[in-house]
């Protein structure tokens, strides 16, 4: 925490410039004039999350904060996919170390998104079901272009979603919608999205939906960065604190259920359907 709020010390502006990324599945672009970072997901085709990328989008989160940022922007460089969520052939007959791997990358994700210290904002620029709704979700404000859709539909698949996932959920919808989509493993469509306040905006176009991403950010230039960080970070402590006092056991819960045969059948059965659907 405290490093966190040291970073949010003001710092000295000047050109624009790209901060450096080991794997290049994503890229973070800092506009100096308004100090706000957008991160881009960037692993073709449809931006699954695959260990690399969620350690990739994990340190670029990083380097957002120690850079002193003024807030963060995810988005997606897929022109009809934010993030398809969770790459399948990681969870799929996995290989015992790399599966814990990969889930503990999910895990630092979703604790540093979920409790940046920075304003966090999503330009939603395609589909995102799933973990891509996870990611979305974990942010502050969501901005949503027209004609994709938006959810967490592990149910279909057969998946139980975590604990977090689900409270991450809770933080957006009221009860009710959450349970019965969640229940329902439910898409909703942006305008629906919209309606019952999964997401807070539409915009027509990419660069629109950044630009009022980087409104919302905007509105907190005269407020006290460290309070604001402090006050974030404390309606959020109770969903933080869990995943961080539990997570050995979230691991092995997510290890038990992922190799459980039924499991494996479901998940083969998807990825057998994805093949038939790309070959034709």
């Amino acid at each position: 925490m405290r490093s966190k709020l040291l970073s949010l010390l003001p710092r000295a502006m000047g050109v624009g410039r790209h901060m450096s990324t080991a794997t290049k599945l994503t890229t973070v672009e800092v506009n100096d004039k308004t100090g706000i970072a957008t991160l881009t997901m960037n692993r073709p085709p449809v931006n699954g999350l695959n260990l690399e990328l969620l350690r990739d989008i994990h340190q670029s989160i990083e380097e957002i904060e120690d850079n002193k940022s003024r807030g963060l922007i995810l988005t997606s460089s897929n022109s009809t996919i934010f993030s398809a969520g969770l790459d399948i052939f990681e969870m799929y007959k996995p290989d015992k170390d790399r599966v814990r791997a990969f889930w503990t990358a999910l895990q630092d994700v979703w604790l540093a998104l979920y409790g940046s210290s920075v304003p966090t904002a999503a330009a939603i620029n395609g589909h995102s079901p799933a973990g891509g709704c996870l990611l979305a979700t974990a942010c502050e404000y969501r901005v949503m272009l027209p004609k994709y859709t938006i959810g967490l539909n592990e149910t279909k698949l057969g998946i139980v979603a975590p604990q977090w996932f689900m409270a991450t959920f809770l933080s957006v919808l009221p009860r009710l919608q959450a349970e019965r989509a969640l229940n329902q493993g439910r898409m909703f469509t942006t305008e629906e999205a919209l309606e019952i306040g999964l997401v807070d905006e539409i915009a027509n176009s990419k660069e629109e939906a950044l630009e009022k991403c980087a409104g919302f950010i905007g509105t907190f230039a005269k407020v006290n960065p460290i309070a604001r960080a402090l006050t974030k970070q404390q309606l959020r402590a109770a969903e933080l604190n869990q995943l961080q006092d539990e997570r050995v056991q979230d691991l092995e819960k997510f290890i038990f259920f992922v190799t459980q045969p039924a499991v494996q059948k479901g998940l083969g059965i998807y990825l057998e359907s994805l093949k038939k659907k790309s070959a034709k």
